[in-house]
């Protein structure tokens, strides 16, 4: 038994151990008893369609948690078989995390981070109030069943329309808005950097750009932001290229959709889930998101709890959107900005309308 400085040397050794001669009850089992008990971060899915199932992918293969993968009971089977195959690469891929295909929010209680991928597309010869109508529905049960038994958690929407999405989110929750978020701009910003890297003949990694406003046509492009290695993008390429490049990445998805006849899902969900580690590791990582905005980007100036989701830059970790970063933007930046900021308030108004409640 060791006594005295013998005694302080050995605790500073082997921390987690009590001095020697401390008396009964110290053992590593007493130890363990009075630590707060550590535990992974719980990430729920809702959808287990293309998207949601390629979230879950993605965030088991970095590790950053438990994930629960719901769907409607009428495809609960897709959400457990899906769960159970991507359970059965742990072994393979090295991923320690129990994976839950389920139809009942009962078992994503107390997560950390939910995804809301749920929702229908929009098909041929459907209108945009069409699909909004049919999708706020959805949503919104999502999110009160979400609400109900994850009142902590930080909400990242997928589901389209996105900005009328992330909006009904927030209304139904009731959650603050720094815990309510829309993934957009990330997937944007990487569909850029691939067509510049495909350009240059040069490794994506080395590509930084950013891009605001919503998706497609509402996307407003900053190539003055874009830099390679540091280097100024207009000093590598001509202006020519530069456009090029935007204007793919504005009908990204598009193009998917006419090769597969299907969405895109790969991407979409490596964006979330780039969201999804910025917050559980609490990165402070700065995305661009749709994240709720007033006098920020002259959204809505002056107009307590009025304002909209939109596509800027904000730093996210462990609670949620922790800041949204301003820029300087040229008088023509702006413009293509308040035009985007337009079509988001149109889309709320439709949601409005159709849906008084969420007034």
């Amino acid at each position: 038994m060791c006594h005295g400085a013998a005694a302080r040397a050995c605790h500073v050794r082997y921390p987690f151990f009590p001095a020697c001669g401390a008396g009964p009850g110290t053992g590593l089992g007493s130890i363990q008893s009075r630590r707060t008990p550590v535990r992974r971060a719980k990430i729920s899915i809702i959808g287990a369609g293309n998207v949601g199932a390629t979230c879950a992918h993605w965030a088991a293969a970095k590790e950053l948690g438990d994930i629960v993968l719901v769907d409607i009971p009428d495809r609960v089977g897709v959400a457990q078989g899906k769960a159970l195959d991507l359970a059965q690469c742990g072994p393979i891929e090295r991923f320690d995390a129990n994976i839950t295909g389920t139809s009942d929010y009962k078992d994503t209680a107390n997560s950390d981070v939910v995804v809301i991928t749920a929702g229908m597309p929009r098909k041929p010869g459907m209108s945009r109030d069409d699909l909004i109508g049919v999708n706020v529905k959805i949503v919104k049960d999502v999110t009160e069943q979400v609400a109900k038994h994850s009142p902590n958690a930080i909400l990242i929407v997928v589901s389209n329309p996105l900005d009328a999405m992330v909006y009904t989110a927030w209304k139904v929750s009731g959650f603050p808005t720094h815990r309510i978020l829309g993934q957009a701009g990330a997937l944007d910003v990487a569909r850029f950097r691939t067509f510049l890297a495909m350009k240059l003949g040069c490794s994506i990694e080395d590509i930084s750009s950013l891009l605001l406003g919503g998706h497609g046509d509402d996307m407003v492009p900053l190539p003055r932001f874009t830099s390679v290695a540091g280097i100024p993008i207009d000093q590598l390429l001509s202006q020519a290229d530069i456009t090029e490049c935007v204007e793919r990445a504005k009908v990204g998805g598009g193009e998917i959709v006419k090769l597969m006849g299907t969405s895109a899902y790969y991407a979409p969900a490596s964006g979330t889930i780039q969201m999804v580690e910025a917050i559980v590791k609490d990165k402070k990582r700065i995305v661009p998101c749709a994240a709720y905005c007033e006098d920020e980007y002259g959204v809505s100036p002056g107009q307590k709890g009025k304002g909209y989701f939109v596509g800027v830059p904000v730093v996210l970790g462990s609670k949620g959107m922790e800041k949204v970063v301003p820029i300087k933007m040229t008088g023509d930046e702006s413009k293509l900005m308040a035009e985007s900021v337009s079509h988001v308030k149109d889309l709320v108004a439709t949601v409005q309308k159709m849906f008084p409640e969420l007034a």
